[in-house]
């Protein structure tokens, strides 16, 4: 498959057939000045074209012949003592299948022969390795992060299918997760529960930091440090996924310690989950991501009027910007390779200068084959609420006793990973959102 997307790019440089990509893919990083390697995960652009997630590694790709080559460490003995074996040519020519294999060593000599016209580069620092070989080539340090950008937004049905991989561990992992929690446990257990399901499932490397926050903690947007006590009455906000092949899946929930709301558990919750149900029934090629996010905001704003929470005009509230008090984040983003994926702004589409749609990640058109999240959340956070109550104009909207009463509520977030087609979406996430169907499960 990623020779089909060496070839969506060959595609977007037909007018410059004198040219050559490379890319610099990464190597081993070490914790400070010591030898503790992190655990090693490719740059996904170079993963894109080349499946390959070894360090130390670069690609050519002649934009004349449209010919691949792959570059590789010279490995001697000692490595093999440290580190494994050293793979042969014949292995990485069986496993990659480049047309053209090399040692690392070796790229300006093959530069030279190529003798392109350009050498696109993804960045300033890949720039300055080409033009450090030599000064005799035009660099381009530009176009090829957008036309990756272009290829990588568009999933491939084989890239679908890592994703759907990816979240059908996270279902399993989710579920146990659910059904493990009780009061007096740590953070970090539920953490090792959720770990404990992906590895077994064969999934080695996280998507993101993971969310494990109790109570208070569910309003901190990315919680990481996972080592509170979770108390009876906390909501649990779980926000984790791993990598199938690269590809990423990112869910949340938000579910009771105790196995059952409370009433305005239930009530906010509920809230958050009209607005999740209001933009899936919306998703469909053509709509915009600001839009979704707007509808999403505008329902669950009406959920906290219904609660008395906030007072008024719903038009007014998100014509002031108060729902962004409470939904201070972004709808969601581009799914892939990259949790927060590439292609959110095409070039000259500039983020909206407006209270929490802002840090919207994405806002564009959704077309088929495109996977984006859709998460909405409420969240009461001390820092944004207790200057808004001391607001002339935020504070009519607020019930500031019954918001005073929930500073230390915390936050429902509820994500689900869907997939953009010709008549609608395809949902990944089939993990329980409804209450009943959530206490059923953790019963």
């Amino acid at each position: 498959m990623h020779s089909k997307h060496r070839e969506k790019l060959f595609s977007l440089f037909d007018d410059d057939q004198n040219g050559a990509v490379f890319i610099q893919g990464k190597d081993i990083m070490y914790r400070y000045d010591t030898d503790y390697e992190f655990p090693f995960r490719q740059e996904s652009n170079f993963w894109y074209l080349t499946g390959v997630n070894e360090p130390e590694c670069a690609l050519i790709l002649d934009l004349n012949t449209e010919e691949y080559h792959l570059f590789v460490p010279e490995r001697d003995a000692q490595y093999a003592v440290w580190h494994g074996y050293v793979k042969t040519r014949e292995q990485y020519l069986e496993e990659y299948k480049p047309d053209h294999l090399h040692f690392h060593n070796e790229i300006l000599t093959v530069l030279n022969e190529l003798n392109p016209e350009t050498v696109y580069c993804l960045n300033e620092e890949q720039a300055q390795f080409v033009e450090d070989l030599s000064r005799d080539f035009k660099v381009d340090s530009d176009s090829l992060t957008d036309a990756l950008t272009y290829c990588r937004v568009l999933k491939t049905d084989w890239e679908l299918d890592q994703l759907r991989e990816a979240s059908r561990v996270n279902n399993l992992a989710y579920r146990a997760a659910m059904q493990a929690i009780k009061p007096g446990m740590y953070e970090y257990e539920i953490k090792a529960i959720f770990n404990k399901v992906q590895l077994e499932n064969g999934l080695l490397m996280d998507a993101y930091n993971g969310i494990f926050a109790a109570g208070k903690n569910a309003s901190i947007l990315h919680y990481v440090e996972s080592k509170s006590k979770i108390e009876d009455g906390d909501l649990f906000l779980l926000d984790a996924g791993f990598e199938c092949n690269g590809y990423a899946s990112d869910f949340t929930r938000t579910f009771p310690a105790n196995g059952t709301y409370t009433d305005i558990q239930k009530g906010i919750y509920n809230s958050v989950l009209s607005g999740m149900n209001a933009v899936l029934d919306a998703v469909k090629p053509g709509v915009k991501m600001e839009d979704l996010h707007l509808l999403a905001a505008r329902t669950m704003m009406e959920g906290l009027k219904e609660l008395d929470i906030v007072r008024g005009s719903v038009d007014d509230m998100m014509n002031e910007d108060i729902f962004a008090l409470f939904f201070p984040h972004g709808l969601g983003h581009f799914l892939g390779l990259d949790t927060h994926d590439v292609g959110g702004y095409p070039k000259g589409v500039d983020r909206i200068d407006r209270p929490g749609i802002k840090f919207l990640r994405a806002r564009r058109e959704l077309q088929p084959g495109m996977v984006i999240t859709v998460e909405p959340g409420i969240y009461f956070v001390p820092a944004v609420l207790e200057p808004a109550m001391q607001d002339e104009a935020k504070k009519s909207f607020l019930n500031t006793e019954k918001v005073r009463s929930l500073l230390n509520f915390g936050g429902v977030r509820i994500e689900d990973d869907i997939a953009i087609t010709d008549t609608g979406y395809e949902n990944f996430t089939d993990v329980p959102k409804e209450v009943d169907d959530i206490e059923k499960l953790m019963k």
